[in-house]
């Protein structure tokens, strides 16, 4: 548990001239994921490291937005807490998989991507002196957001499985329960998790949940992969579990679930009491965006439950194709339930450095990889992980998959 601000490995890249920069702020200066992409673009490797998909999404959908780009019902500024059309989907997706009942008109705004309804919901529920609560390792964004409201990050480091045991991270819920303070005003839980590839268990968020009731805590809940789950696992909402709605934030994504990233189209829902905060920072960040890709995500909230079974079945057949050949070159493997990411333990190839094995591997194999140390406080206890993004096409992971035979 760590509850100091770590500086980042640049990876070789300059820094700028950061004087001008508030210190707090001056460990978020990079982000692994753009120096990673940006080194396998400029050496021509394969880019396993983002987690961006190379093919679009459905068509249907970017037909509605050339739609409303060319008879300019998208052009101007849409409402200022998203047109009604796409609250209107978002409340209707949350009661239809979830069962979740949600205000359309008070419990819903449209975001510039989740990113910025998890920095609207941090900056508007936390404040100065306040600890908020991470799993660890965890999505950079959340210790960049929770410096720029003045707060303290509290890390509470994810059960690493024990080595050819064949099992995944796990929540340590007595961790979770020791790092729980007078101070603490906030639990961000992100299942699917990025970056292992775990989906928390109903136990386990139940564990959560009755910490928040113990303690009157807000939870944040970043769901961006919540269709992107596999095999026999369920996505559970934690807002749905008993006493939990009233004190959630749900945060969901139109790039993760429908392979548009780029539009930068997000929601957050749940109580309007929560989302009224929510909304008054909001409008202070970009005020409104994406108008013709709004029209497009609401049509695509609504589409048919085959949808969404079939794109986690594809995605699901990426896992195994990689999976596999990273399993073949002597990695280990762990579980993975969700999202666009396996993580592999690099020991039993003679490496324990992840940072230095991704710098290697970049630079002299020709594919870019995410190493998880950099998404960690604990650097040493996850120094031997290193996360792959499989939402690339088969011969993408294929050929990633030749340029690595190498390293045996």
């Amino acid at each position: 548990m760590a509850r100091n601000d770590v500086h980042r490995q640049d990876y070789g890249y300059p820094m700028t001239d950061l004087d001008a920069l508030v210190p707090r702020m001056r460990p978020y200066a990079t982000t692994i994921f753009g120096e990673m992409s940006a080194r396998a673009s400029a050496l021509g490797a394969v880019n396993l490291g983002q987690g961006f998909p190379d093919v679009d999404g459905p068509a249907e959908l970017k037909d509605i937005a050339i739609a409303a780009i060319a008879d300019g019902s998208g052009n101007q500024y849409p409402p200022a807490h998203g047109l009604p059309d796409l609250r209107n989907a978002v409340a209707e997706h949350q009661q239809h998989h979830y069962g979740l009942t949600v205000s359309s008109e008070s419990g819903v705004v449209v975001t510039t991507g989740a990113s910025e309804a998890l920095a609207s919901a941090v900056l508007g529920l936390v404040g100065a002196g306040d600890e908020v609560i991470v799993l660890e390792p965890f999505f950079d964004l959340y210790a960049a957001i929770i410096a720029l409201a003045g707060a303290t990050r509290v890390s509470v480091p994810l059960r690493v499985p024990e080595p050819g045991s064949g099992s995944g991270f796990t929540l340590d819920a007595d961790a979770l329960a020791q790092a729980i303070t007078q101070r603490t005003k906030m639990i961000i839980v992100n299942s699917p998790h990025n970056p292992t590839g775990m989906v928390l268990t109903r136990r386990e968020l139940q564990q959560v949940a009755d910490a928040a009731i113990r303690h009157n805590l807000i939870v944040l809940s970043d769901e961006a992969y919540e269709h992107l789950v596999y095999d026999e696992t369920t996505h559970i909402p934690i807002a749905t579990l008993p006493g939990m709605f009233d004190r959630t934030i749900t945060v969901g994504s139109g790039g993760k679930s429908f392979s548009f990233t780029g539009w930068k189209i997000g929601w957050a829902s749940g109580p309007p009491a929560l989302i009224a905060a929510l909304r008054v920072v909001r409008q202070h960040l970009s005020y409104v965006s994406g108008g013709p890709f709004q029209a497009a995500i609401a049509a695509g909230l609504r589409l048919p439950d085959q949808f969404f079974a079939d794109f986690s079945a594809g995605l699901a057949q990426r896992r195994d194709l990689l999976s596999k050949g990273l399993r073949g070159l002597g990695f280990e493997v762990m579980p993975s339930a969700g999202t666009y990411f396996v993580t592999t333990d690099i020991r039993p190839l003679g490496h324990s450095d992840g940072a230095a094995f991704c710098d290697w591997l970049v630079t002299d194999v020709g594919v870019a990889a995410i190493p998880i140390s950099a998404l960690a406080d604990d650097a040493a206890t996850f120094a031997p992980y290193v996360r792959w993004t499989f939402c690339k096409r088969p011969e993408v992971l294929a050929a990633a998959l030749e340029r690595l035979a190498t390293i045996r």
